[in-house]
């Protein structure tokens, strides 16, 4: 007679899988800028301008010049993310059986310790597009109902800010593989003469625009362009801009496919915080009460530029 199965379910060997995780690109825009620590809501980014004044002839007795203070005030956002897990909804599954030995309860799951690395990493890609992309008075990155007390640094370094300069002829258009170093060279162009020579003068822009500088470059070969030289500095791609050794190109998560370009001195970005750890810190705990596994990351983050003028936007989206 035939074999009837029908009422036998699809096998399945749920043990026999393997856990893979998402692969994270996280960034960490703080290793580029400067960061101030301590800010509870809002601290003065203090400036100060000295000029001196010449005068002619043989005695000089009357004092003059000027020692100018300002400030720029950088106001940070209350950022927290919270999750509840009840993880005995996993027992009956391969993760349950994999993840769980024999006489110990959800709590103690080896897996937790990829659920956790990767809720880190999460959370430093969420704070990389919230220090670019936040804009004052708007819901936050990741559509919660957090509103940001102030700008990240796309709305930061646009046109719309006093003493930014916006690119002009080829360096306010799209990048494009074909003329990335012509237009790159374009907003050096439009930088103001104090900041040329500056250590740290760095183009950011999204890793998509990054893609087509670095394929540009290599097609064109300019200055026997070295495709190697191309580092990885923890989550950020970079390069030197050939010609200029003290000009680098950074490749940055927070812009994502933005089209935007930003050119200026990475030292006079700053982002302010209350504690440069709570960037990676976060608390995990098992509450019996709930029966279930919780986190809870919390941050306070915010941005400013010390000098508006020492900075070059395309203005691009």
């Amino acid at each position: 007679m035939a074999l009837n199965s029908t009422a036998l379910a699809d096998f399945n060997n749920e043990v026999a899988g393997k856990i893979v995780l998402d692969t994270v690109y996280t960034g960490n825009t703080t290793e580029y800028v400067s960061v101030q620590e301590g800010i509870k809501f809002q601290e003065p980014l203090n400036l100060i301008s000295v000029s001196p004044f010449f005068q002619g002839g043989d005695a000089v007795s009357t004092a003059s010049g000027s020692a100018t203070f300002s400030q720029r005030n950088i106001t940070v956002s209350k950022r927290t993310a919270y999750d509840s897990w009840n993880l005995q909804t996993l027992t009956e599954k391969y993760l349950g059986v994999s993840a769980l030995p024999a006489g110990s309860y959800e709590e103690t799951m080896t897996l937790l310790n990829d659920l956790t690395s990767d809720l880190v990493k999460k959370a430093q890609q969420a704070n990389d597009v919230f220090l670019w992309t936040a804009v004052s008075g708007s819901s936050s990155d990741d559509n919660s109902n957090v509103v940001p007390n102030a700008d990240g640094f796309k709305a930061l370094i646009s046109g719309s800010t006093a003493g930014v300069v916006s690119a002009t002829g080829d360096g306010a258009t799209a990048i494009t593989g074909s003329t990335a170093y012509a237009q790159l060279t374009a907003m050096l162009a439009d930088a103001d003469a104090n900041i040329i020579d500056a250590e740290d003068l760095t183009f950011f822009m999204g890793t998509k625009v990054f893609q087509r500088v670095i394929s540009g470059l290599t097609t064109q070969n300019l200055f026997h362009f070295d495709p190697t030289s191309v580092v990885r500095r923890n989550g950020f791609y970079e390069v030197p801009l050939p010609g200029y050794p003290n000009v680098k190109i950074v490749g940055v998560y927070g812009l994502g496919a933005s089209e935007r370009v930003i050119l200026g001195p990475a030292s006079d970005m700053v982002v302010g915080t209350d504690l440069i750890s709570d960037t990676t810190n976060f608390s995990l705990w098992y509450d019996i009460n709930a029966d279930a596994l919780k986190y809870r990351l919390r941050n306070k983050l915010g941005c400013q530029i010390g000098h508006p003028e020492y900075f070059v936007s395309n203005d691009l989206a």
